[in-house]
């Protein structure tokens, strides 16, 4: 069974995608054909990118770089969480990725997305730049708006399809994650 990470795109205080992340992984959790775990990108506190050497090099001398790279090696694919700040993905987010490389390398991602203009923006941004971590994007995705799956802009209540389209995705992510998982172990 391969294993995929709901990865909160956000640190900031008062985010919405604590509750965005954890109603995805309930959802998934109703799926029996992989297992899913909630990674928080908060927990690790990445400072800004402070490794002496590039991330293809592989050779990480931080411990916090060490734990990130454990912990998200150790999938075969990802849903990421993000929210779209000013046209683009979270500098959190996006930091996070920048420390790694192998670890990312022939996996699956998925999307899971908001903002005012639903997150479309920010997944945009994430494609061109898991492509260059050598990551395969699923097409799927799924688009959260602040003004229908926000009460007040901060209470998250989903819209009545908006399960099915995450289960969609995920359809998707697993089948890829399963294929590449083959590309890896050889």
């Amino acid at each position: 069974m391969i294993k995929i990470a709901i990865i909160i795109g956000s640190t900031r205080p008062g985010r919405n995608g604590e509750a965005v992340a954890k109603w995805v992984h309930e959802v998934a959790q109703k799926r029996t054909d992989a297992a899913f775990e909630l990674v928080d990108i908060k927990e690790f506190n990445l400072p800004l990118l402070d490794e002496p050497m590039p991330p293809i090099m592989g050779q990480y001398s931080k411990p916090h770089t060490k734990a990130w790279a454990a912990k998200i090696g150790s999938f075969d694919g990802y849903v990421f969480v993000t929210p779209e700040y000013n046209h683009g993905v979270s500098g959190a987010l996006k930091n996070a990725i920048d420390f790694l490389f192998a670890e990312w390398n022939n996996k699956a991602a998925g999307f899971v997305s908001y903002g005012g203009a639903s997150g479309v923006r920010a997944v945009e941004h994430l494609r061109l730049v898991l492509a260059e971590v050598r990551m395969a994007t699923v097409r799927n995705q799924v688009l959260l708006s602040m003004f229908t799956d926000f009460e007040n802009f901060n209470v998250f209540k989903p819209g009545p399809t908006k399960e099915q389209s995450v289960n969609e995705m995920l359809d998707e992510l697993i089948a890829w994650g399963g294929a590449l998982k083959t590309l890896r172990d050889k």
